[in-house]
């Protein structure tokens, strides 16, 4: 990381990685007044470079050509400041989320998300429905399903009217924000009514708040679906249609990205630093990591997407953003391991639900005399350690360098139904692999 106090024409010892490597900044332009409260890291993409569609925004011509001590040549790409960037937001004359969000609500096809019992089926300016299908041998399908909300009917130019009008208000109010894993992420909301009447509040119809946010290298997906109140939902789509609206891009990290471009007769990293971080690497080596965080290491390598974009007549360098997959695995793994997302599992008769920390059930539906439940198994962590003092709660893989990772892990959950068989309570032992 670096801290960025740089004259035109010299390199200061703030940059600490330049400092020894380049001898000239030259030429291209003189760099605007700079804070050293502000974090920058340099990256060396190569030759082949495409800028980034999200966080700090950058423009073609904001860039310098350094020069190192070798006569090595780069052209840098440098992120807008805050200022730049706020500017860039009230010049904005391009088209309003609505219409950037036009060719979606047009399309026929919708976006689904597909949960332990419930499917959720977003049709983009059309209706959003949560369903259930279950289909018994020989018999038709069952189908369970609510209207989340519906899109009012409007002839298509009182609702192209009405969408420039509210876009136009909207520029002048404060952007709404979400917490999306821990980053304030604007989003265009879409209000839908007229869903299923809701038997919990006097037969009103259910109300979902649509979120559509910001993200590339989306294909429109529903990254939630939330009850926040009894029969109102939100909804949060990712888009790429919102991303090049700068009030809606998503604001990332506050460490500014310099892309420094090798040009023509140059190496993809200046000699002079690739000698000093070996030298740094040599010094590094008794306090290697082990297997398991370079696996690691490499599996987030990995975990980009990338998309090549021609900037001016260059081609620039390739920036990865993190793929949207590990954003809802990593979501779905969090509701898990809280007991909201459950299990559901099993073939014939009876079928499971396990909640982990909470209960496994065992269960069969009937359509006529409804739902059988029995408590198979209950948590309770006092209950869970006393079986561990006499059972093997843990399971190991053969050490790997003196390191012993975990296999398979056991908890007991007990105090369930009693069992007619035995006369005591069902009990049963969970295995995590």
């Amino acid at each position: 990381m670096l801290r960025r106090g740089l004259a035109a024409r010299a390199c200061a010892p703030a940059l600490l990685v330049l400092y020894g490597v380049f001898r000239l900044c030259g030429g291209a332009r003189t760099l605007p007044a700079l804070s050293d409260d502000i974090p920058f890291r340099l990256n060396w993409p190569g030759p082949d470079f495409s800028l980034p569609t999200t966080g700090i925004p950058y423009k073609e011509d904001n860039y310098i050509i350094m020069t190192t001590a070798d006569k090595e040549t780069y052209k840098c790409m440098l992120p807008l400041t805050a200022s730049e960037h706020q500017e860039e937001e009230r010049e904005y004359k391009g088209p309003t989320p609505g219409e950037l969000l036009d060719p979606l609500f047009k399309q026929t096809s919708c976006s689904y998300r597909i949960e332990s019992y419930w499917t959720y089926e977003v049709c983009h300016g059309k209706h959003i429905r949560q369903y259930h299908e279950e289909k018994e041998a020989g018999q038709q399908t069952n189908l369970q399903e609510y209207y989340l909300g519906n899109m009012m009917k409007k002839t298509s130019s009182d609702t192209g009217e009405k969408q420039e009008e509210g876009d136009k208000s909207e520029m002048h109010k404060k952007i709404p924000t979400k917490n999306i894993e821990g980053q304030m992420t604007p989003y265009y909301p879409i209000e839908m009514g007229n869903g299923t009447p809701c038997s919990l509040k006097q037969n009103q119809p259910r109300t979902t708040t649509v979120m559509y946010i910001c993200h590339p290298d989306a294909k429109h997906e529903i990254l939630s679906v939330a009850e926040v109140i009894t029969c109102e939902y939100e909804v949060v789509i990712l888009t790429p249609l919102l991303c090049s609206h700068p009030k809606y891009r998503f604001k990332t990290s506050p460490i500014n990205d310099i892309f420094c471009q090798s040009l023509p007769g140059s190496p993809l990293r200046p000699q002079s630093l690739q000698k000093l971080e070996h030298q740094q690497e040599t010094i590094r080596a008794p306090f290697k990591p082990n297997k398991e965080e370079e696996r690691q290491g490499v599996k987030e390598k990995f975990s980009t997407i990338h998309k090549p974009v021609t900037v001016g007549s260059q081609q620039h360098v390739t920036v990865g953003t993190t793929h949207i997959s590990k954003l809802t695995d990593e979501q779905l793994i969090k509701e898990f391991l809280t007991g909201s997302y459950c299990f559901h599992g099993g073939v014939g008769w009876w079928k499971y639900e396990f909640c982990y920390g909470k209960y496994v059930h065992q269960y069969h539906e009937d359509k006529d005399t409804g739902r059988t439940t029995l408590v198979v198994g209950v948590w309770k962590e006092e209950q869970h350690l006393e079986w561990a003092k006499k059972n093997t709660a843990r399971l190991y893989h053969p050490p790997d360098e003196g390191v012993q990772t975990v296999r398979m892990v056991s908890h007991f959950y007990g105090g369930g139904d009693t069992c007619e068989l035995t006369n005591k309570p069902r009990q049963v032992i969970v295995k995590l692999k």
